[in-house]
């Protein structure tokens, strides 16, 4: 069969309009896998969302592109979904931890992907590299402080943890009748080991918190203040993520202190124990304050949801009273 020139021609024209635009092409493309991919993965058909992901990946694997970059963080999310229903397939999570770094590289302050990544070290019981991944980003100082704060206090609840596994025992917290009331004793370990450990926790662990708390802004030091009726709704769950953040670290230095306390009790420093339950009483305080304001931050919220839901119904209501 032959061509005339006018159709060979037309041809030649199309292949290579479509050379010019296979970008633009490949983006639409990715835009329909991503929406298809997001509606199987709603549906719990993961092995499904994979691939349309996957594909969609392919068609930028750079994430030069706004679909490119969300088509890697949704096929690592994808991943991470497959390998939570079946811990077996370590494999899934590898991959996982792959593309969230992918996407990590491309906004570096992607929150929810360094904690994606150090969930699934954490799974996957890699201490070390789970160590080593959050003391990175602990000492990021090109991120948010509230970011920094948060990875600070992930390293010093494991400190925290360690001090508390050695004096929460019954061989080292003894039960006493004290004024005539029942209180604890703490006394030292039985092995030297563990009291030197002890120490170790207790002093990194404050290191560790005290890092955190200096990371607060003005915003979080005057948060009492704070006018929250006059926020919007996305104002106000960014300022409760960030309020979050720092409440642990005021929780987890008051915590640290308390184990401060308990060692020196172990160690017969009676000034010392009695400073620092001082000292802990007053972190924890602070503790409370900005937590009181958290609470007060998610109970407008609430309301906001509460009275949006009761707009809509009343609207139904009145719509379906019209039609009668």
């Amino acid at each position: 069969m032959r061509f005339s020139r006018i159709g060979v021609f037309a041809l030649l024209s199309i292949a290579v309009l479509m050379g010019t635009n296979c970008s633009y092409y490949n983006r639409i493309i990715a835009r329909k896998n991503l929406v298809d991919g997001s509606n199987a993965y709603k549906n719990r058909k993961f092995k499904e969302a994979e691939q349309l992901f996957r594909d969609a990946v392919s068609r930028d694997p750079k994430g030069e592109s706004k679909e490119g970059q969300t088509a890697q963080l949704f096929l690592a999310r994808t991943l991470h979904s497959e390998f939570i229903g079946d811990r077996s397939k370590k494999n899934l999570a590898e991959e996982a931890i792959g593309e969230y770094k992918k996407a990590l590289a491309l906004n570096p302050n992607d929150q929810s992907s360094y904690k994606a990544i150090a969930s699934l070290l954490e799974n996957l019981q890699k201490t070390d590299e789970w160590l080593d991944w959050v003391t990175k980003r602990s000492q990021n100082t090109s991120i948010p402080p509230e970011q920094r704060a948060e990875a600070l206090t992930s390293l010093a609840a494991k400190k925290n943890s360690c001090s508390n596994d050695i004096t929460d025992t019954e061989k080292t917290k003894k039960t006493i009748t004290k004024d005539g009331k029942q209180a604890f004793q703490f006394v030292k370990p039985e092995k030297p080991e563990d009291l030197e450990m002890l120490k170790k926790c207790v002093v990194e662990g404050t290191q560790l918190t005290d890092q955190a708390v200096a990371l607060e802004t003005p915003d979080v030091k005057s948060a009492t203040s704070l006018n929250i009726k006059s926020l919007t709704d996305e104002q106000l769950k960014v300022k409760q993520d960030a309020l979050k953040v720092f409440e642990s670290a005021r929780s987890y230095k008051a915590s640290l202190l308390i184990q401060d306390m308990r060692l020196a009790e172990m160690e017969n420093r009676i000034p010392d124990r009695d400073r620092l339950k001082t000292e802990s009483e007053a972190a924890r305080a602070n503790f409370v304050q900005l937590s009181d304001v958290v609470k007060k931050i998610q109970a407008e919220m609430d309301e906001r949801t509460a009275a949006k839901e009761a707009e809509t119904s009343a609207n139904k209501a009145n719509k379906a009273a019209e039609k009668k």
